[in-house]
């Protein structure tokens, strides 16, 4: 793994998803074979392949302190083209330091992970009502994870941390997305875990060679999609927990 120090430019980015974005690295350790933040080297110039580096942008918190006195009130995602609590954070704690300043400032902040690491900072977190969490989880089966999220942490160790939040009054939710074979037993798994669920259909294109190294290429139809989201949708529903099909 290649693990580079960086001065960034910028930090707080316009976003489609969120009124902004914060990425506190470029590239991602988890190596997530359908991630659609490997355009990114378009824009980088990185030759690594997506996975094996991460530049860490060691003036990310100073930048967004500045930053954020000048630019108009809106919520934050954390992030959206790197896993914020990747392992590099354990050691830099640039998410932390980004999350106290967004937090001092009372901006309301969207954090999206695999890993459950964020728990951590839960001191940061709780007792803020404008503040979620969101643990990505594609399926409940850790042999599939294993394919498609060889540097993830386990199905396991995701539910557990959000449980811990959710039990601390942190408002959490799920992202299935792809939806991968095992996605039918998540509604009992996060039964009184969760706030909310969210269902998308991302984009599959990176990982064609998966799907049909394992024979799964019927799960990259749209009739696919529509059939098992619908299904989790209900599903999700009879555990009392709202679920959103986003597209």
């Amino acid at each position: 793994m290649i693990v580079r120090e960086v001065n960034s430019r910028s930090i707080l980015s316009k976003s489609q998803v969120y009124d902004y974005a914060v990425n506190p690295y470029v590239g991602c350790l988890h190596a997530c074979t359908y991630c659609y933040a490997r355009f990114m080297k378009r824009f980088t110039g990185h030759r690594e392949p997506w996975g094996e580096f991460v530049d860490v942008k060691i003036n990310a918190v100073e930048l967004l302190r500045r930053a954020i006195v000048k630019a108009k009130p809106g919520r934050v995602w954390v992030s959206g083209v790197c896993d914020p609590y990747q392992p590099v954070e354990r050691k830099y704690r640039l998410t932390r330091g980004c999350l106290e300043v967004l937090v001092e400032h009372n901006w309301p902040v969207t954090v999206q992970t695999r890993s459950p690491l964020v728990t951590r900072d839960m001191d940061v977190l709780t007792g803020r009502s404008d503040a979620e969490v969101g643990m990505s989880i594609t399926t409940a089966d850790d042999s599939f994870r294993k394919i498609f999220e060889p540097d993830a942490p386990s199905i396991k160790e995701r539910i557990r941390a959000l449980e811990t939040m959710h039990l601390a009054g942190i408002k959490t939710f799920v992202m299935i997305a792809p939806l991968l074979p095992g996605a039918e037993q998540l509604p009992t798994q996060l039964a009184g875990k969760v706030d909310y669920i969210l269902i998308d259909k991302l984009n599959y294109h990176y990982a064609d060679w998966v799907y049909k190294k394992y024979h799964l290429e019927t799960m990259m139809s749209e009739s696919f999609f529509l059939l098992k989201s619908e299904e989790l949708r209900r599903a999700f529903g009879e555990k009392g927990i709202e679920c959103r099909v986003v597209s």
